[in-house]
């Protein structure tokens, strides 16, 4: 396996993309102490634009670029050729000439992708050497990214491939960052005495906070080049995970457990998409981090 010796406390130049979106400003809050951090969101620069990424990031040559930055309306590029053109050029394009760029400069690259490179069959969960079978559009476009970038590994790419599941943390900045299934949940819950919940799809459950400092200890800590699967322990079901959300709460909410094909949604969902850590302490479990996170809501 090959190790890298940069370590984040020698006061690196780091670009974070997508530095204003729920984990994007985590990033920058982790690594900002001691470090110079650029911090660009799309008012910034363009992922989708070949010649500008390679032109910006020549200009400021950083040491450790980090992207934060996807398309993930899973159901709106399902169905709208114009939405998933837009994930392809998000999702593909974008880590594509961001590894163009670092190798170029000879920057450490830090992608994230998702649990729906996976098609769903696997019970006991997924570990990084699993092969991908994404079964939706959007799994489809975070795994031709993925693809991108493990195409330059052997042209001397140094790279970082992060895979992660189900986020939720502090709302962002940004206006078009996706609500938290938690955060959806408690908006609910303000009118609603009773919940319809999905009870037939498993995975694990990522802290944003937990997430950005497990970024950073990847690096800090000598870790070898390649793919990670980063989450909080424990795993469930989206109906469980509510349960756990009202438990902790205190509210007074029944919750009914129906089938994913009880809702109309137009993407195919996995029915089992656990990451499985191998290769990185575990984190927290998860329902931890969601205490922590109700109490700084």
């Amino acid at each position: 396996m090959q190790t890298n010796k940069v370590g984040i406390s020698n006061g690196l130049k780091i670009l974070i993309l997508g530095a204003k979106g729920n984990l994007g400003q985590q990033l920058v809050k982790v690594f900002s102490p001691d470090n110079n951090v650029i911090a660009w969101d799309k008012g910034e620069v363009d992922i989708t634009d070949r010649e500008l990424i390679l032109k910006k990031m020549n200009d400021i040559k950083p040491e450790l670029v980090i992207n934060a930055a996807a398309y993930n309306a899973v159901d709106k590029c399902e169905t709208n050729e114009e939405e998933y053109d837009l994930a392809k050029k998000i999702n593909i394009d974008g880590p594509k000439f961001l590894a163009e760029a670092c190798l170029k400069v000879g920057a450490i690259l830090v992608h994230y992708s998702t649990d729906y490179v996976f098609e769903g069959k696997k019970r006991r969960g997924y570990n990084e050497t699993d092969e991908p079978k994404p079964i939706n559009r959007y799994g489809k476009s975070k795994f031709h990214g993925e693809k991108r970038i493990l195409e330059l590994s052997g042209k001397g790419l140094k790279w970082y491939l992060i895979r992660t599941s189900k986020l939720f943390g502090p709302k962002s900045a940004s206006e078009i960052s996706k609500a938290s299934f938690f955060d959806i949940m408690l908006e609910k819950s303000k009118n609603e005495s009773e919940l319809k919940v999905v009870n037939s799809e498993i995975g694990c459950f990522a802290y944003t906070p937990d997430l950005a400092k497990a970024t950073k200890e990847l690096i800090d800590k000598d870790y070898g080049y390649g793919i990670y699967h980063l989450t909080n322990s424990g795993f469930g079901s989206w109906y469980e995970a509510a349960l756990e959300l009202f438990k902790i709460t205190g509210q007074d909410i029944k919750i009914e457990p129906i089938k994913s094909e009880d809702l109309a949604r137009p993407a195919k969902r996995p029915k089992y998409s656990i990451l499985l850590n191998t290769k990185f302490p575990p984190l927290r479990d998860y329902q931890e981090a969601l205490k922590e996170y109700l109490k700084i809501n």
